[in-house]
């Protein structure tokens, strides 16, 4: 009888999280992400202390076309993704300097970084997401991705894990080829 009581006591105390996970899926503090439209599939981090997305570029440079602002960029990837892309600015984004990247003479405590958005696929699932382009050629993953686009993703993140959702399922051929 004593068992069974402890059995029922613990299953109401777990019934409310129930309901709440739902709708979220649980990912490593590390995944493989697709980004479709590059023909890309690249390790990235899970940051929930990071706001935005940033992904690795190189000779990163703001242009207009059509009174509109653009970006052109080259991936900071690997010797494969040498050719330049460029795509409409969604905004401008303000990144906090730290304290080894601060120069007091020029009075600015942050770095203004243009922000694209790209269809990103996190397991099975497929999201437009914005980045913020960044040379990230010195950390170990070239996208690190915020608590802005795993709140999209319905992301749950476990530190314990990686690569808990396994290869991107929506990249296929006929993505990589347009």
């Amino acid at each position: 009888m004593r068992a069974a009581s402890f059995f029922l006591s613990l299953c109401l105390l777990l019934l409310p999280s129930l309901g709440f996970s739902d709708d979220k899926t649980v990912y490593g503090l590390t995944e493989r992400v697709a980004i479709p439209e590059f023909g890309l599939e690249l390790p990235a981090k899970l940051d929930t202390g990071a706001q935005t997305a940033s992904l690795s570029a190189r000779d990163i440079e703001r242009f207009t076309r059509n009174g509109k602002q653009w970006v052109r960029f080259d991936l900071a990837i690997d010797k494969t993704h040498q050719q330049a892309i460029e795509r409409p600015v969604a905004r401008l984004s303000k990144i906090k300097r730290r304290a080894g990247d601060y120069d007091p003479e020029q009075e600015k405590t942050y770095t203004a970084r243009p922000v694209i958005e790209v269809d990103m696929c996190l397991g099975g699932t497929r999201r437009s997401i914005e980045v913020n382009l960044t040379d990230r050629s010195a950390f170990q993953y070239p996208l690190l991705i915020g608590s802005d686009a795993l709140t999209q993703f319905g992301a749950l993140v476990d530190p314990s894990l990686t690569y808990a959702a396994g290869k991107p399922g929506c990249l296929t051929a006929s993505d990589a080829d347009e």
